[in-house]
């Protein structure tokens, strides 16, 4: 909605109005809802009624005293207010009390603008309460609403406290800072897990910071269909930080230490049971099983991660980071085709076909939440001709081989890899992560690539191409439609990062949608 000049500066001639518990605010965005405006004044106390009048982009509300009303119109006046990247103006209202009324006939409630009286019991404007009303509502023409703000269980301070719901991909301090700075400056991050979900505590300056981006992203989602923000205010006033690392954060001191050799150090004695200890008392008759066996390993597995986290070349190493792959086609799979194929689901860190069992393997992942993306999508799909399945591992790590052995060629590292797909925090490559399908997005396509040689080169994998198209206005993106979703996979795997020209790698993943 176009505002005219008056609406986007403040009127000076509105400078003298006197102090009142009624507020003006004008240049709201169309379609603002009364929860906005209402944490506008939240911070500064009690928020008594709102009127909006959406036609016009303004409202009118009314705080529980003079003070408060006060102390806001001060902070607005230096510090802008906002909803929606919309600049929003406040001032003093000429009305003292905003009124409710119920109506008799339909319950419907209206509002009265109750006007300052002088002696004699005379309005100011030589109207009545209720005519006054009257007039807000002929000459607008607007639906007018009114609540009932009830007093909140916390008072708004600096601190949230933010809950992600349903968090099928990561979340770091990193993305956390990237999507909450938005707002205003932060100062202090603390995450945690409690009750199997993740918490993040995050400290703004003010409690109009944090207001504001609390009114803006409760309730989003960090990626699509995921990863829900639910956020309220902390009891806690402030957050004290002692160390800078992945779970901490204090951006106001960034001399702080790490603290990873003091927590390493006690980790790897308090984490971790010590194994002679955990399977004593057990008949060594039972020892001989290959279940024991497998409990060994992984015990061995899970001490050595915890005791040396940099034995798997990126840091601490998470349980369940590791998928086991069983029924592959052993005449044909290869860790580089493993690779390609989970590099779809996450950072794969390392991958290895199982020397005395050929048709299985062990696929490393950088986060937990990635193997699980894997399996969710990757379980029982058929790879080269076979229906694989795919389920969490008790291993902890996968171990590289020593030099020379027999395995040379079945365990491969790609810690460092350049194909990795998730390696920014926030990676717009988590919004498109969808199931294996015959139809496959594919960018960074030269200008001197036509359609027939893209055609082409995917029906050398073996497949038949049954559509094609490239982006209406991106000749760089395309969809190409294979016969059967099994095509579309053994394409992936072999196109990936195929040098179709001098300066440009094809990226290939799976479209969300068949070409229509």
């Amino acid at each position: 909605m176009e505002l005219d000049s008056a609406a986007k500066k403040p009127r000076m001639d509105d400078a003298v109005v006197a102090p009142s518990k009624v507020l003006h605010l004008r240049n709201l965005p169309d379609s603002v809802t009364e929860k906005e405006v209402v944490l506008l004044g939240l911070p500064f106390g009690r928020v008594v009624n709102v009127l909006l009048l959406r036609q016009k982009n303004q409202a009118f509300l009314e705080v529980g005293d003079a003070a408060s009303a006060s102390a806001l119109v001060s902070y607005y006046s230096s510090v802008p207010a906002t909803i929606r990247d919309r600049t929003v103006y406040i001032q003093y209202s000429k009305h003292q009390e905003l009124k409710t009324q119920q109506t008799s006939s339909a319950g419907i409630t209206n509002l009265s603008l109750m006007t300052p009286t002088v002696a004699g019991g005379a309005s100011p404007t030589g109207a009545t309460a209720s005519s006054a009303a009257s007039l807000v509502d002929t000459a607008t023409g607007a639906t007018i609403t009114t609540s009932t703000v009830p007093q909140q269980q916390g008072c708004p301070n600096s601190v949230l406290r933010v809950i992600i719901e349903n968090m099928l991909y990561p979340i770091t301090i990193d993305v956390l800072h990237q999507i909450f700075s938005k707002y205003g400056s932060i100062m202090r991050v603390v995450t945690f897990v409690k009750n199997s979900q993740f918490h993040a505590l995050i400290q703004y300056p003010d409690a109009i910071t944090a207001t504001t981006a609390k009114t803006a992203l409760d309730g989003q989602n960090i990626y699509n269909g995921c990863c829900t923000l639910r956020i309220d205010y902390s009891k806690l006033s402030t957050l004290t930080v002692k160390y800078n690392n992945e779970k901490t954060r204090d951006y106001t001191r960034p001399e702080l230490p790490s603290g990873d050799n003091e927590s390493g150090a006690s980790s790897a004695h308090t984490s971790v049971p010590d194994i002679t200890a955990a399977l004593a008392g057990i008949p060594p008759a039972l020892m001989q099983s290959p279940a024991m066996a497998n409990l060994r390993a992984a015990l061995v597995a899970l001490t050595s991660a915890t005791a040396n986290p940099q034995a798997a070349g990126s840091g601490v190493v998470l349980p369940g980071c590791v998928v086991l792959v069983s029924n592959l086609n052993e005449k044909m799979i290869t860790p580089h085709a493993l690779f390609i194929l989970f590099g779809v689901y996450g950072d794969v860190i390392r991958v290895k076909i199982l020397y005395n069992k050929r048709d299985s393997a062990l696929i490393q992942f950088k986060e937990t939440q990635q193997t699980q993306t894997a399996i969710a999508n990757l379980n029982g799909v058929t790879l080269y001709g076979k229906k694989i399945h795919v389920t969490l591992s008790k291993h902890a790590q996968v171990q590289m081989p020593q030099a020379g052995s027999n395995e040379d060629g079945l365990t491969e590292d790609y810690t460092n890899s350049p194909l990795h797909r998730f390696k920014k925090p926030g990676s717009k490559n988590y919004q498109n992560i969808f199931p294996p399908s015959a139809t496959l997005h594919l960018s960074n396509i030269p200008d001197c690539v036509d359609e027939e040689y893209i055609k082409t080169l995917f029906a050398s994998t073996g497949g038949a191409v049954e559509n094609f198209r490239f982006f209406q206005n991106d000749h760089r993106m395309a969809l190409i439609q294979m016969a059967s979703t099994e095509e579309a996979i053994s394409a992936l795997i072999a196109m990936h990062n195929y040098k179709i020209s001098e300066t440009h790698h094809l990226r290939v993943s799976f479209s969300k949608n068949p070409i229509s």
